[in-house]
């Protein structure tokens, strides 16, 4: 099919602003789709029919692939393939059918006035997303871009750096740039009161830690002390051997069965932010847990099941790694894991238990993989003397499906 869906990029000089092959195509469109701001710009005695976002706006991409084969033009803001409606029409219509043609973005320009490297920042939107995504891009020095969902966000952001002990980051609010009433205002975290802001602003944060924080890393092997849980916590070292041996790759699935606190599941999705994680939990009291440490530590779309597997792994998405950190005695376990691993994917397993790790055996048996015993001693009080203290060693079994 030819191209029949054009999406346009607007920056804040409006259609004055497009280049001479963006306004041919919107002059000829027969159908033009965007915001009411968008739509606005149009003449008043515009007769073309109009398709303004709607919530959900699935609805809305469901009516223009009912216009397939008319000439449909998408107005939107800036780059349309940055957190932009570009990315959500992509999923739905073959590139080969759209034409794309980008405005700057919000962190272009912002890196513009800021004299920023672009490829040295860390970029994300809150526009519609958890807030919680923040805290994963929070650590000594790092600068930030981010798109705001609306005129609160800055005074948000600066609640959440103080709260997390970067009460002196520095914050800029970048106002409709581009334009003629571009703004920018500047504060420090912990001071923040500016409430006159413009619904449409991008913030921009360097992040300075108080003295005495310490950011966490996004390496695996969290402290301990980040997670709230009830003892059922795969600890630091054993964690770090683990998630290395699961090797994480981005947008790769991990399914965490037997979650426990969530901490394995976490640090995959830490690893890398196109990474996804599903945790299996049968305890009621951990799924909580497991809840407040992704939204604590970054991880907000971490997917939480409730209940036992093997039986809640059913119809779960197919996983490209699999942790087995609980329930290893559970009939039928491997084997529903096993078929369900994608080819060339990677199971983990942990084992404290005598029969836990019989399990491990028996599995090692039926098709090979690599099993070791990890023994870690830690720094105690003996009276008044310091001593090693063993934790309990755990064995772990690694397989490669072929």
């Amino acid at each position: 099919m030819q191209k029949w869906l054009s999406v346009i990029g607007i920056g804040e000089d409006g259609l004055s602003g497009l280049s001479a092959i963006a306004r041919s195509i919107l002059q000829h469109a027969q159908v033009i789709v965007g915001g009411s701001r968008h739509l606005a710009m149009l003449p008043p005695d515009d007769q073309r029919e109009k398709i303004t976002w709607s919530s959900p706006i699935n609805a809305s991409v469901e009516e223009i692939l009912r216009h397939r084969g008319q000439a449909v033009c998408v107005l939107a803001s800036g780059d349309p393939m940055c957190f932009g409606i570009g990315v959500t029409l992509r999923r739905s219509i073959p590139i080969a059918e759209m034409t794309i043609i980008p405005a700057p973005s919000s962190f272009s320009l912002a890196c513009a006035r800021l004299g920023w490297s672009l490829t040295e920042v860390e970029t994300l939107s809150l526009n519609a997303r958890p807030l919680a995504l923040l805290h994963t891009v929070i650590y000594p020095g790092a600068r930030l871009l981010i798109l705001s969902e609306g005129k609160e966000t800055p005074a948000i952001v600066a609640d959440i750096l103080t709260k997390r002990g970067f009460s002196g980051s520095r914050i800029t609010v970048l106002e409709r740039m581009g334009g003629s009433q571009e703004r920018m205002i500047d504060g420090i975290a912990a001071s923040w009161t500016t409430t006159e802001v413009a619904d449409l602003n991008t913030v921009a944060v360097e992040c300075i830690a108080d003295p005495g924080v310490v950011g966490l890393s996004r390496l695996a092997g969290l402290p301990d002390d980040a997670y709230h849980h009830d003892g059922q916590l795969t600890k630091r070292e054993v964690r770090a051997i683990t998630l290395a041996a699961l090797a994480p790759i981005p947008g790769q699935l991990l399914w965490d069965v037997g979650a426990g606190c969530g901490s394995i599941g976490i640090e995959w999705m830490r690893s890398h932010s196109r990474c996804r994680a599903i945790a299996i939990e049968q305890n009621p009291t951990r799924l909580q847990y497991i809840a407040d440490n992704a939204n604590a530590l970054g991880t907000p779309h971490l997917q939480i099941i409730h209940g036992k597997a093997p039986i809640a792994l059913k119809d779960l998405p197919q996983p490209d790694a699999i942790f087995i950190g609980g329930g290893a005695t559970a009939a039928g376990l491997f084997e529903v894991c096993w078929q369900a691993l994608r080819p060339g994917g990677r199971l983990v397993a942990n084992a404290v238990t005598i029969e836990s790790e019989q399990k491990l055996l028996q599995w090692h048996n039926q098709v090979g993989g690599e099993l070791m015993r990890v023994a870690v001693q830690r720094v105690a009080p003996i009276g008044s003397f310091l001593g090693w203290k063993p934790m309990a060693p755990v064995t772990q079994w690694v397989v490669v499906k072929w």
